[in-house]
């Protein structure tokens, strides 16, 4: 979008006005902020672990941790007391879970829907966004069906159909596709509707780029060691923009009611873009490797963590963000009530 263009009078009104004198106070900076970050605009994502009173942290994600369910419980409600609105689930599942079809994902007591059922039950006034995707149940990481190095683009699909059914009944407020098939929220809003679930949000991953920035997530998840190649068939190029665009668009005349960019940093042109272009609720994942490069450089002394940690989600709301998921979402709500 191409900024109004200033009239001459304007211009030479602008030549004689000192734009600095608003900033010599914290009082009159504070006046004139364009942007606000809240706790209302944080979702945080949570890695879920079998067992009880389990946690194991994760090595290239300083300060994360994978948690069973009892644990996650008590981090969820935390985390509605700080006013953050919503949990976004990610299961680390057994290895003997873990097969080439991903059948896991759509067993009704896997470890999401186990998730989903006591965190709702526990802590019913936040929102539970369900990842839907196969890389976290396949023996091969990948986050559809194969038929030797191709991914099935309609047999993932109806899989993935399945799993969202089963999200939706374990009490899922948001169902999240992150695989980037062709077609899926259209079949899943058909579904979910056809099961009673009309009023379950889409919030569809779709501008999703196949990015250098995922690694510590697929650790986290246990997907990383295991894939086979590449996503690059079914994620986005990094040098495409009007490609994005079309995913996005095309996944809103399917019926997405919210959509997700990710990675966030490298990609807030497209944030802006969308917000620009289609008016409708946006999100951002701020991912393992952007909040990892925070981390890492601040342990080195390279920079500030805090102040970092400030600016990077500050540059997601300026570019337009409905909301962003951030694992730095309780260290930002405590710092804002503080």
């Amino acid at each position: 979008m191409m900024p109004p263009t200033r009239e001459k009078a304007d211009l030479d009104f602008l030549a004689g006005k000192r734009l600095r004198r608003t900033r010599q106070t914290g009082w009159s900076r504070a006046m004139v902020r364009e942007t606000d970050l809240t706790a209302r605009d944080l979702i945080l994502p949570l890695f879920i672990l079998e067992g009880e009173n389990q946690r194991e942290k994760i090595a290239t994600m300083p300060g994360v941790e994978r948690l069973s369910i009892d644990l996650a419980i008590t981090v969820a409600k935390e985390a509605r007391d700080l006013g953050i609105p919503a949990l976004a689930l990610f299961p680390c599942t057994q290895n003997d879970r873990r097969t080439e079809d991903g059948r896991e994902s759509y067993n009704p007591d896997n470890l999401m829907c186990q998730a989903l059922r006591a965190i709702k039950e526990a802590v019913p006034d936040i929102g539970l966004i369900a990842d839907v995707a196969l890389d976290p149940y396949t023996s091969h990481g990948h986050d559809g069906l194969m038929n030797g190095d191709t991914i099935l683009n309609d047999e993932s699909v109806a899989v993935l159909i399945k799993q969202a059914l089963n999200q939706a009944r374990a009490g899922a407020d948001v169902i999240a596709p992150s695989d980037m098939m062709d077609g899926r929220i259209g079949a899943l809003r058909e579904a979910l509707d056809a099961d009673g679930f009309e009023n379950v949000i889409l919030l569809s991953y779709a501008a999703k780029f196949a990015s250098a920035f995922y690694g510590p997530f697929r650790d986290a998840v246990g997907s990383g060691a295991r894939l086979k190649g590449d996503k690059k068939t079914y994620q986005l190029e990094p040098y495409n923009r009007e490609e994005a665009l079309r995913e996005v668009e095309q996944d809103l005349l399917e019926a997405a009611d919210w959509v997700m960019v990710k990675p966030g940093l490298a990609y807030l042109d497209i944030v802006r873009e969308v917000k620009d272009q289609f008016d409708v609720p946006v999100f951002a994942y701020q991912v393992s490797g952007e909040y990892a490069q925070i981390e890492f450089a601040a342990a080195a002394g390279a920079l500030d963590r805090d102040a970092a940690m400030m600016e990077s989600l500050i540059a997601f709301k300026r570019a337009g963000c409905t909301g962003i998921l951030t694992y730095f979402a309780l260290d930002v709500a405590r710092r804002l009530r503080r």
